[in-house]
Order: structure tokens, then C-alpha cells, then sequence
């Protein structure tokens, strides 16, 4: 069985990482075994279409450490971190991807911060390896557009990849919302955060699961889990183009007045309509979706669901 109230937890949301299990495995427990505590090893399978879950089960046979969660279904990347903060025992939990492109070797080294005092040392990317210069360049501007807009300091360059203390860990649990950002629900917690710069490997085996579209989904519940601003910024739009409406408007009277006539263009009158009507549905957007927040949080439905949980060589189905 699992050593239980283990002094450290690590836990890795898995999808589409059969192949790369095995080397995660060894470098984490060379790491952990070196650190002179107890540990336990959290695997979370988030529905993936390939056989992660049974390289789970197989290292769970082999390792007592190892605790396996398997979800009812793809939740996505987000609440399968959330479903392991659940189920963690650690005093300190690492939140760590099975893609290897974030060293656990600096596991040691964010412990040493953390006996500092503190509560949140999260892993800030100095380069990245084996990604697209366009994909950097939308990281960078992200970050940029999330620390303008958030209420809170998220500092720039980085992902779930992050040590955190068991009060956060219970505090993160006891926030109800469904459209998780987790890296932005730690920050905005407070307490004391410490960064560890690192240069980002590339992928150890495996393609990431990270579609654009997926990338945009973060990308928007980052923003509009954490500030209203996009709503501020749409009435100011609408108090703009009112105002630019008022004068054409008085110009046109006053041109009436003085006998002046314009000459009505199809060109520029449609290119009018366009822009005004483009803007009326980027502003319906936004506020669609602040109200889809609010009907999804409403239903109040589980944020994930277990299926069936393995430690050591015990399947438990939820």
C-alpha cells in the first residue's frame, strides 16, 4: 500500500504519455529519493485515447508510491490538476506535466526556498525548446495582456510547473469555480511566491495536447476568470462610437443649414456599417461570455469525476 500523510505529493496530469511514464518515473524517483522524505507519486489519466492508463497500472505494481487516478472522461488539463490537488496528502505538493520538459531536478532546490518560508515557488521559462517562434511570440504577448488585465501579479513565462504548500493546496480546493486557471488562482492567494528560472527541453516523447484552440480557451479563461476589465473596455468602446455618432450627427445639421451637400458613397457608408456592426458583436461576445460563466457555475455540477483509482496493485472503481 501508499505510505500514508507522506511529507511530499507529486503530482502529474497524464494524457497521450504512454511512452514517456517510464523515464518520468526514474527521474522522479531518483530526484525524491534524494531528498530523504516521504513521497508519493500522483498519476492522473485524463481520459486519454491511448494506454496510459495501463502503463499507470503497471508502474503502480511495481512502485507502492505510486497512486493512479484514471477520470471518467477528458476533462482537460486544468481539472485534471484540480481532481490531484483533491487527492494529494503531501505537506508539499509538486505540480509537475509527464512531457519532461520541465526538470524535476529542481525539485531540491525549490524545497530549500520553500523551508525559506515560501508558500508558492513556481518555475519561470527563460527560453523554450522545440517551439514555434509565432507560438513564443503569442506566449509573450499573453502574459503581457493577463498581468494588464488581472487583479492580481502573475508573473509572466509561466505554467502550472510550481511547489506549493499544503494551505494552498487546501485553499485551491475550496475555490468552487469551474473555469479553472490554476496558475492565476495560486497567485491570487498571495502569501509568499519565489521563482526558479529555467531554460523549458522539449518534449520527451509524445505530441503535445495543446491545440491552438485549446491554447485559446486558457488564453480566455485566464483573462476572464480574474478581471472584468474586457467589460469595462466594451462600455468604453460604446461611449466612444456614441460620441463619434453625436458628431457626425451635428455635422451633418450644420452642413444642412449652411446649404453644403455630401456625396452619399456606397464604399465608405458600408465600410461604416461593417465596423459598427463588427463591434456590436465583439462587445455581445464578451459579455456571452462572462453570462456563460455564470450559467455554467449555476448547474453546479461536479468539476470532474474519478473513475476508478489504483495504488499499488489494488484498482479501486469509484
Amino acid at each position: 500500500m501508499n505510505i500514508l500523510n507522506p511529507y511530499l505529493s507529486v503530482l502529474v496530469p497524464c494524457y497521450r504519455d504512454e511512452q514517456g511514464l517510464e523515464e518520468l518515473h526514474r527521474r522522479l524517483t531518483v530526484v525524491c529519493e534524494g531528498l530523504g522524505c516521504s513521497y508519493e507519486i500522483v498519476l492522473v489519466e485524463d481520459g486519454s485515447p491511448d494506454r496510459t492508463w495501463d502503463a499507470i497500472c503497471r508502474l503502480a505494481e511495481k512502485d507502492s508510491r505510486i497512486v493512479g487516478l484514471q477520470l471518467s472522461r477528458n476533462h482537460g488539463h486544468q481539472l485534471a490538476v484540480t481532481a490531484g490537488l483533491a487527492h494529494v496528502s503531501g505537506e508539499r505538493v509538486l505540480i509537475i506535466d509527464s512531457d519532461l520538459q520541465d526538470p524535476p531536478e529542481l525539485l531540491p532546490e525549490m524545497m530549500r526556498l520553500m523551508d525559506d518560508g515560501a508558500d508558492n515557488v513556481y518555475g519561470q521559462r527563460l527560453s523554450r525548446k522545440g517551439v514555434p517562434l509565432w507560438k513564443k511570440w503569442c506566449y509573450k504577448t499573453y502574459y503581457r495582456l493577463l498581468s494588464a488585465l488581472a487583479g492580481c501579479e502573475i508573473p509572466p513565462d509561466t505554467g502550472d510547473f510550481r511547489l506549493i504548500s499544503r494551505r494552498v493546496v487546501d485553499l485551491v480546493n475550496e475555490m468552487p469555480e469551474h473555469h479553472r486557471f490554476l496558475r492565476g488562482m495560486i497567485s491570487w492567494l498571495g502569501f509568499k511566491q519565489v521563482a526558479v528560472q529555467y531554460h523549458r527541453d522539449a518534449r520527451f516523447a509524445g505530441e503535445s495536447g495543446y491545440t491552438l484552440s485549446k491554447l485559446f480557451k486558457i488564453a480566455v479563461d485566464g483573462i476572464t476568470s480574474f478581471s472584468i476589465k474586457p467589460l469595462r473596455f466594451a462600455s468604453i468602446l460604446g461611449f466612444v462610437f456614441a460620441g463619434l455618432c453625436a458628431v457626425g450627427i451635428i455635422y451633418s445639421v450644420v452642413g444642412h443649414y449652411q446649404g453644403k451637400t455630401a456625396v452619399a458613397g456606397w464604399t465608405s457608408l458600408m465600410a461604416v456599417i461593417l465596423l459598427v456592426a463588427s463591434l456590436q458583436f465583439f462587445v455581445l461576445g464578451m459579455i456571452g461570455e462572462y453570462i456563460g460563466r455564470m450559467f455554467v457555475e449555476q448547474k453546479k455540477r461536479p468539476l470532474f469525476i474519478v473513475g476508478k483509482i489504483v495504488n499499488g496493485s489494488a484498482i479501486i472503481k469509484k
